[in-house]
């Protein structure tokens, strides 16, 4: 079993502090002061312990500009860590969170996702497609040959399977990823299940079209200078 290199709580300190003093979200719509403020959490880059760390915060509504999330993420030589708070629309009302660690070559190591009041999850993986639940303390097989994470109430994750592939020019690569289903979603056990999905690279880290082929769905993704998704259409934006 495999741990994160960091650690952080999901609903506590400055960040969520903030989300919640500045109001968030106000009658189902975004308030533009609180993303306003947000934005200068955008940190670029920082030294600790003599390692550089890339830092950049995004803020995601969906795509009629209800809910808001909020994501912090960090990169250094060990890898990605991606933690955000969410409060969201989609098929259904919730709050959640997550936090989401890989290893050097953008293999998911460690996932934990939070349904206020509802359901927790915490996952790792061996980065060679083992997993293990370390609530239940057991093995998951049908994991096996998931090397990304796919956690539905965010677009956060599709980065992780675009740095780990490394695509050229009109290259396509099918994956299971391990995909964390909505709060409507969960049959049984809150874990994830595999997923088949293919990316394909149209401008190499700028564009790519995402298929999500268990469930017959196909989007363009532009991504940022971090590899974060902009807008994932018809489903979330950017603020």
């Amino acid at each position: 079993m495999v741990t994160g290199k960091r650690r952080h709580p999901i609903f506590a300190g400055p960040l969520f502090e903030l989300f919640l003093l500045t109001g968030g979200v106000r009658s189902g719509q975004v308030n533009l002061g609180t993303v306003d403020i947000l934005n200068y959490l955008n940190f670029g880059r920082v030294w600790r312990m003599g390692v550089l760390i890339l830092q950049k915060t995004v803020q995601w509504v969906d795509w009629d500009g209800k809910g808001l999330e909020h994501c912090l993420c960090q990169s250094d030589p060990d890898g990605i860590e991606l933690e955000g708070v969410v409060v969201g629309t989609r098929h259904g009302h919730y709050g959640g969170s997550y936090l989401v660690v890989t290893d050097a070559a953008f293999a998911t190591r460690e996932v934990k996702v939070s349904y206020v009041g509802g359901a927790q999850m915490h996952v790792t993986s061996d980065g060679k497609g083992n997993w293990f639940d370390c609530i239940a303390k057991r093995e998951l097989p049908s994991l096996a040959g998931c090397l990304d994470v796919d956690i539905g109430i965010t677009p956060a994750t599709n980065m992780l399977p675009i740095k780990r592939l490394k695509l050229a020019e009109g290259e396509a690569r099918e994956i299971s990823a391990a995909y964390v289903p909505l709060p409507s979603q969960i049959e049984g056990d809150f874990l994830p299940r595999s997923a088949p999905q293919r990316y394909t690279c149209l401008i190499p880290d700028r564009r790519y079209r995402y298929e999500g082929l268990f469930r017959n769905f196909s989007a363009e993704l532009e991504i940022d200078d971090m590899g974060l998704v902009i807008d994932y259409p018809d489903t979330f934006r950017r603020v």
